[in-house]
């Protein structure tokens, strides 16, 4: 899993690409991002032939510093299990008493 960032100059925004490796995906045939930038609400990534799934997002940076986020996990059987980013900038405690990733988009 991997987030890229590219701040733009022309506005208070950040381009940030969430993507989850064919390894990390296992058996996975849909992801979804789930995070605070959408009110919790998934955003379905886009499978690639290479077996990876990726969206990109536009964040407004100066809104608040960081939003929490992570991803749900189907299988072809309905299946499905949540993950964080294995390459998170920092992890913070859930109501659910796991944890989710952390994305920072202040420069």
């Amino acid at each position: 899993m991997a987030v890229t960032k590219k701040f733009l100059k022309s506005k208070p925004e950040v381009q940030v690409t969430f993507e989850v490796s064919k390894a990390a995906a296992k058996e996975a045939v849909s992801v979804f991002l789930l995070g605070e930038f959408a009110g919790w609400e998934p955003i379905e990534l886009k499978p690639l032939k290479s077996g990876v799934f990726k969206a990109s997002l536009k964040l407004p940076v100066d809104q608040q510093p960081q939003y929490q986020y992570r991803f749900r996990l189907v299988d072809a059987a309905g299946q499905e299990w949540f993950d964080n980013d294995w390459e998170a900038e920092a992890y913070c405690a859930n109501p659910f008493g796991g944890e989710n990733s952390v994305l920072c988009v202040s420069e």
